[in-house]
């Protein structure tokens, strides 16, 4: 297990200066910063590995080729998938869930109903209003209340016969709050829904068991996980992907061809047109192994800490309100101050060398619940340090003073 002590010095861009101030990074929810590991493998496969995969039979592609299935063989591991073929290689979260949410069109049928929240990013909405219209079921939304929670009652109400796929985060990008997605997946299950779980905020911050979740599909973005960008994850049960229709044509995906008709590949091939970011795949399996030697909770009880101490020193500060404070929280902490706007407050921290998120977050609908435009954003990471917060806490406090 690495120490947090240790585990800066293997992120060469936390040492950087910005505005001649040391850098402060709390903008993890958007991305994580990428380690040695990563930068290297990525480096090292174009130096020497360079290859397309899978339908090579020359020694670049082999090599190419094992080095991509490991990956997939590691991500597997890595949530407790029962097969590798249940793991989708895609460009993020967002086109995980573009895929299930394009494809079950062929399964709903007009009056059908699809289920989400108030609190979703705009990826787990858009694509599922896309659907609905397209099909004619109706989209449902999960109400959450004034600290941030999903409204579990209503939810239950919502459910019913024509439920055919809950869509729900397991953590709010912008309230940080954990949602009780084991009972969510129970509940749907109950009424033969099946259920998609967005994890890009859940991955890097705690184990995920997605047999023992029994969950249907279950997708993260590499990047926000040390990873490389352009690398996403989605997980299916066998037999439900084996239902779903190709999202995509072209190579790889096809098993014969002619001009008439076409048969397609098996899993996960099915899934995987044309020639994907293999570099990054490759470089996603050095974050995966990372955050196995750091142990998932390790840093759960790590960012657990910084949450709870930056939480209580932002509470201290006059004018300032939290908006999202769920007793079941991650690491991300939304907030407002009284007559300051985000933008502006970001604008001098940034020029303190401390790196936030302001604006709506992808989740306006949170926004116009809580009647604001938008919030300054906080996320932590395993290598954030207490003393970050306390420089942080500094550069907001005289930021302030120079707004009012």
């Amino acid at each position: 297990m690495k120490k947090n002590s240790n585990i800066r010095s293997l992120f060469p861009l936390l040492n950087i200066k910005v505005n001649n101030n040391p850098l402060v990074y709390f903008d993890n929810a958007a991305t994580t910063q990428k380690s040695k590991g990563v930068i290297e493998q990525i480096e090292r496969y174009y130096q020497t590995e360079n290859s397309n995969i899978h339908r090579g039979v020359h020694h670049l592609s082999q090599i190419s080729t094992n080095s991509f299935e490991a990956s997939r063989e590691s991500v597997q591991k890595f949530i407790n998938a029962k097969f590798s073929r249940e793991i989708i290689f895609t460009k993020g979260t967002t086109d995980s869930i573009n895929l299930v949410a394009y494809c079950f069109r062929e399964l709903l049928e007009k009056d059908d109903e699809v289920i989400i929240s108030e609190m979703e990013h705009h990826s787990n909405i858009v694509p599922w209003q896309m659907c609905c219209k397209s099909t004619g079921a109706k989209l449902k939304i999960i109400p959450i209340d004034s600290i941030g929670n999903l409204n579990m009652v209503s939810f239950k109400k919502l459910l019913s016969n024509k439920t055919k796929i809950v869509a729900i985060t397991h953590i709010s990008n912008s309230l940080g709050t954990i949602n009780p997605i084991k009972e969510i997946i129970e509940l749907s299950h109950e009424k033969n829904a099946k259920v998609l779980i967005d994890g890009a905020q859940s991955a890097a911050h705690m184990a995920v068991d997605v047999q023992e979740l029994d969950v249907d599909f279950y997708c993260f973005s590499a990047h926000k996980l040390y990873g490389p960008t352009g690398v996403g994850v989605l997980y299916g049960k066998e037999k439900i992907l084996n239902l779903l229709p190709p999202y995509q044509g072209g190579g790889e995906m096809i098993e014969k061809v002619d001009l008439h008709e076409t048969t397609y590949a098996p899993l996960p091939h099915k899934f995987e047109a044309g020639t994907p970011n293999i570099a990054g795949v490759i470089a996603l399996k050095s974050s995966l192994e990372l955050i196995k030697e750091i142990g998932l909770s390790e840093i759960k009880r790590h960012e657990d800490q910084l949450l709870g101490y930056a939480t209580e020193k932002l509470e201290n500060i006059e004018g300032l309100q939290i908006i999202g404070t769920s007793s079941e929280k991650s690491a991300i902490i939304s907030f407002i101050i009284k007559d300051i706007h985000h933008y502006d407050l970001g604008l001098l921290l940034d020029k303190m060398g401390v790196a936030i998120r302001t604006g709506h977050h992808c989740t306006q609908p949170i926004m116009n619940k809580f009647k604001i435009p938008g919030t300054s954003r906080i996320s932590f990471a395993y290598y954030n340090t207490f003393e970050e917060i306390d420089y942080c806490i500094k550069a907001i406090n005289k930021a302030k003073k120079m707004l009012s």
